[in-house]
């Protein structure tokens, strides 16, 4: 018979706090990583409407491919955008 829930969620806090702060402290360090996995994310939403929006023409594959090519875009023209205009901070 199992624990119930009650007993074994005080138990792994602990354990599961300690890695969230690890992770954090990580992710202050690198930076690449987090801005990956946000890219993957945002992905999670922009995929699924670019593949509700093509009519299912493309397959999912194409439909990630697509949406990620368009976040990269969106985030060189981004980064381009305050290069060009506040050049002083880069």
């Amino acid at each position: 018979m199992k624990p119930p829930l009650k007993k074994i969620i005080p138990l792994l806090l602990p354990q599961v706090l300690a890695g969230v702060s690890e992770i954090w402290l990580q992710w202050r360090k690198q930076k690449l990583p987090l801005y990956l996995f946000l890219a993957m994310c945002l992905n999670l939403i922009v995929a699924p409407v670019v593949y509700a929006a093509t009519g299912e023409q493309f397959s999912h594959f194409q439909a990630w491919t697509l949406g990620l090519l368009g976040l990269v875009t969106l985030g060189l023209s981004t980064y381009l955008f305050f290069v060009m205009f506040v050049p002083e901070k880069f």
